[in-house]
């Protein structure tokens, strides 16, 4: 039995790591909700804000509760990025997925926890800390989406229609992208959203694809691309491979999440 089997079995297990991903949302907004965000920047330019830092360390420390045995990969941590070396199984996280979307006060913004299992991703979680919901879910066990007073419902994709509805992102709506739309041989609606906002979009049946013709890291997909597989849906490379986790090359190549065809 992998991980994900032994976590989608029980369901102390899944309920840990749902209420772990509920505190996540929680120290968010209440950071989001104060003015100082504490807003500094890497070295890449990218920002960093308090929320990052804070749902950081509960995850972190979560994990390290719930399966010590088990290292984590962090955008926040340069050094965990040298743990697929030696360990084909991980966590993968995104703490705070979208910081720019935090700072612009847009809602859009998500915290992401997957599992890594021999390079496949098998398990994910997302929060959305600003509507109150945390999404789970994985290649065989289905997807869920989980309220705050404790319900949930199974999520799908769908059939695409006449029209295809194609979510894009608020910031990288670059000349590939708008090509790729544009050669679909159909007319198109474009959905716009942030973070994995996006793959959950597809996920839910709100939309049917998502090009990602720009730049991403692992940390930002893996999560979601767990909810969309669990959903009946797909993503993958542009020589239709499944995305690939634990490279050496922390980027992902392009890629195309598609809902049922």
């Amino acid at each position: 039995m992998n991980v994900a089997d032994s976590i989608f079995k029980s369901k102390e297990k899944r309920t840990f790591l749902i209420n772990l991903l509920w505190k996540a949302n929680t120290a968010i907004m209440s950071i989001y909700d104060k003015y100082d965000f504490g807003i500094t920047y890497k070295n890449d330019d990218s920002p960093l804000t308090k929320a990052d830092l804070a749902a950081n360390k509960i995850l972190i420390d979560g994990l390290s509760l719930f399966s010590p045995q088990l290292p984590v990969v962090s955008e926040e941590d340069k050094d965990s990025l040298n743990v697929p070396k030696k360990n084909d199984t991980f966590w993968l996280i995104d703490p705070l997925d979208g910081t720019k979307e935090f700072i612009k006060r847009n809602n859009e913004f998500t915290c992401n926890l997957a599992l890594i299992e021999k390079n496949k991703v098998t398990f994910g979680f997302v929060g959305v800390p600003a509507k109150k919901l945390v999404y789970e879910g994985g290649s065989g066990f289905g997807s869920r989406k989980h309220y705050f007073d404790n319900n949930y419902e199974d999520i799908k994709c769908v059939h695409q229609k006449e029209i295809i509805r194609v979510v894009a992102s608020k910031s990288h709506l670059n000349k590939e992208t708008i090509d790729f739309i544009n050669n679909l041989g159909k007319e198109t609606e474009i959905i716009q959203a942030g973070s994995s906002l996006k793959f959950i979009k597809v996920a839910e049946g709100n939309a049917d694809l998502y090009p990602r013709m720009a730049p991403t890291c692992e940390w930002d997909t893996a999560a979601a691309h767990a909810i969309v597989e669990g959903a009946g849906g797909c993503v993958s490379d542009n020589k239709g491979e499944s995305l690939i986790y634990g490279k050496k090359n922390i980027l992902n190549p392009f890629f195309i999440v598609k809902g049922i065809t």
